[in-house]
């Protein structure tokens, strides 16, 4: 098991942490459970409801939209991030490259952590809307 300070120093690599401070870092590490995924797991499939993220604590993960390899994912990676906003079908697959350690935090534990820390609800909507932003520049120039 990842010491609690290393889970911190994982959730403060991911962007949409960033901005927490250690006591919020604190409540989201509470909030989730930590996994341990063999190489080769499914982490999550494409087109499946989803209902948690993971943050990658340990090892690599690639993730493939509709079969082709979009990227590989390490240390301080958010892996589903979309399903703690609903319970979309996930949009892509993402398998385990090597052993991972990951904390793995549920939709309702999440919005818990939200109610608690609203600084982090403008840090999730800052974030995705950059994402957006990024898909219309890659999608219309």
């Amino acid at each position: 098991m990842a010491s609690k300070k290393s889970y911190l120093e994982s959730l403060r690599r991911v962007s949409l942490f960033s901005s927490c401070s250690n006591k919020d870092l604190e409540k989201i590490a509470k909030a989730g459970d930590e996994v341990t995924m063999e190489a080769g797991s499914l982490v999550v499939d494409q087109g499946q409801t989803g209902r948690e993220a993971f943050v990658i604590l340990k090892g690599s993960a690639t993730v493939r939209r509709n079969g082709k390899k979009v990227a590989t994912l390490g240390p301080g990676s958010v892996v589903g991030e979309l399903s703690l906003l609903d319970h979309g079908p996930r949009t892509a697959s993402v398998v385990a490259d090597t052993d991972c350690v990951m904390l793995v935090i549920s939709q309702r534990q999440f919005l818990g952590v939200l109610d608690s820390i609203p600084a982090l609800s403008h840090k999730l909507l800052a974030t995705l809307a950059g994402r957006i932003r990024e898909l219309d520049r890659q999608y219309f120039g």
